[in-house]
């Protein structure tokens, strides 16, 4: 294809760049007698015809979000054109690297060098957000640095340009995981905020030469992002707070894009900017004696206890600097709820057919078994079998042969793979003190699925505690498991005594509803939670 000649004036000389959705070209203008660099749809020859206008829409769409912004930090798109079916993007050529590039090359970027960058980013941002256009997937490839130093924003192809229909699928989420925000993971609409976000986990990447929440799978990468801080940077120096307030997992406690924008100036001039101190969250800091072995962890026994208020998250909050403690790091949470998309997913994402066919005359015929008494179940009987699982809790299940799956910090037990799926969910440190506004949360999260449909969600008491019962329906699309079709789950939470929430959900396909409903009451009936 070099030296294909498009719309009768660009030549292509050689590729310069190339990924999932397409390939960069170095090309000539031949009637402006100028380098330009031309972006090649190579998704379009691969994809099937059911995607391909979608794919073509997100190109056009590219084009006229970047032409929507007028600003030296955005890389300029010169033209679109139809070649071989597909469209064709003619941009500004920028020699030089990416962000991402001179990460891989140099181990990291010094902070003042990074806040530099980040400051030319949030402009471009800014001149983005207020031509109504949001970047969605700002990361450390989409930051080009010129060979004199020149900073620009690229890529605008997944762009949400205010007032444009969308051109995602029902539930899709697109981007780069390691950069999604919070919000957008759990499926809410992103705001300026979530660019936001995603300039801060550029950031971090940029000075500590590694992604803060990239795990080993995207979906232990998406929980993460949701459920974990990132490890504090150690080579961030005046950065470090910007980028610990662009990284609040709550929108509404970020920065607005000028706080930012002063933030990094006053970094890249090598200070430590005061009022990014104000969205730094503050922990509990014990330094206190242990009075002996077993106690504590390393740095032992150095001091008293530092209690530090938690700060506002919002400018010109009273600070309390907490104490550093050699060896010593705050308490990480352990979450037993995962994000909604990840409690769908299971249900998407199972194993192959043919243990799924093994399975399901059993899933059927042990209907009337779920309607056994609680001591039944506990017993074995009807063909019930107790699990003591190895996370404290205990749960009686109709027959055998139902494996356990770890899924992050939930439990599956599945007798076909996931077609079928009984879900335990323990979380020492919910977040909602009230599971039925927990269950709101999640359902709006759940909404884009497709064909989502709420049947109940309503509180209720469960084991003489405050507890809430969801049940709804959706359609599992082909093209994301091998089970598709109508599904319906159910899902009790409840709120111990000890502060411990946990939630017991079952999903099955619509057909086996009946089926699956008897055997959630008989489940309840049986279920004990993990003792102490």
């Amino acid at each position: 294809m070099q030296g294909l000649l498009l719309a009768g004036r660009y030549r292509l000389v050689d590729t310069i760049g190339s990924g999932g959705m397409g390939r960069v070209w170095r090309a000539h203008d031949e009637v402006l007698h100028r380098a330009v660099a031309v972006k090649e749809l190579t998704a379009a020859l691969y994809v099937a015809e059911s995607d391909l206008a979608r794919l073509l829409a997100r190109t056009h769409a590219e084009a006229r979000a970047a032409a929507r912004i007028n600003h030296s930090a955005v890389v300029t798109v010169h033209d679109v054109l139809e070649h071989d079916n597909r469209p064709w993007i003619v941009m500004e050529l920028v020699e030089g690297n990416s962000l991402a590039d001179e990460v891989k090359e140099q181990g990291r970027v010094e902070p003042a060098e990074a806040a530099r960058i980040g400051l030319w980013v949030l402009r471009a941002l800014r001149a983005a957000h207020a031509a109504g256009v949001l970047h969605r997937d700002v990361k450390p490839g989409n930051v080009l640095l010129s060979a004199d130093r020149r900073v620009l924003l690229t890529d605008f192809g997944i762009a949400q340009v205010e007032g444009d229909t969308t051109i995602t699928r029902t539930g899709e989420i697109v981007g780069s995981v390691d950069y999604l925000a919070p919000e957008r993971v759990r499926g809410h609409d992103p705001g300026p905020s979530s660019d936001l976000w995603a300039l801060g986990a550029t950031l971090y990447t940029a000075v500590e030469g590694r992604s803060p929440f990239r795990r080993t799978s995207p979906l232990n990468t998406m929980q993460a992002v949701v459920d974990e801080e990132p490890a504090a940077p150690q080579h961030a120096g005046p950065l470090e707070p910007v980028i610990t307030a662009l990284l609040r997992k709550d929108p509404a406690g970020r920065p607005d894009a000028a706080e930012a924008e002063q933030m990094l100036a006053e970094a890249a001039e090598g200070r430590r900017p005061r009022t990014a101190q104000a969205y730094v969250p503050t922990q509990h800091v014990d330094t206190a004696m242990t009075g002996g072995p077993g106690h504590g962890g390393p740095g032992q026994g150095q001091g008293a206890t530092a209690h530090v208020p938690t700060a506002p998250g919002g400018p010109g909050a009273t600070m309390h600097q907490p104490l550093p403690v050699e060896g010593s790091a705050p308490k990480k949470r352990r979450r037993g709820r995962t994000i909604a998309l990840i409690v769908v997913m299971a249900a998407l994402v199972g194993g192959g057919g043919a243990v799924a066919m093994r399975y399901a005359d059993d899933w059927r015929k042990d209907a009337q078994d779920g309607t056994k008494s609680a001591q039944s179940t506990a017993e074995g009987a009807g063909g019930w079998v107790r699990v003591d699982d190895v996370e404290g809790f205990s749960l009686a299940l109709p027959s055998k042969g139902w494996k356990r799956q770890a899924n992050g910090t939930q439990v599956d037990y599945t007798p076909d793979g996931g077609k079928h799926f009984v879900r335990i969910a323990v979380d020492d440190s919910p977040d909602f003190d009230n599971p039925y506004m927990h269950q709101l949360d999640l359902e709006q999260q759940l909404t884009k699925l497709a064909d989502y449909k709420r049947v109940s969600l309503q509180s209720n008491t469960f084991r003489d505690c405050h507890g809430s019962l969801w049940d709804f329906t959706w359609t599992a699309l082909p093209k994301q498991t091998p089970f598709p079709g109508q599904r319906r789950a159910i899902e009790q939470t409840y709120l111990a005594r000890d502060g411990v929430e946990y939630a017991i959900y079952v999903s099955s396909p619509a057909a086996d509803w009946d089926t699956a409903r008897q055997q959630f009451d008989a489940i309840l009936r049986g279920w004990r939670p993990k003792a102490g």
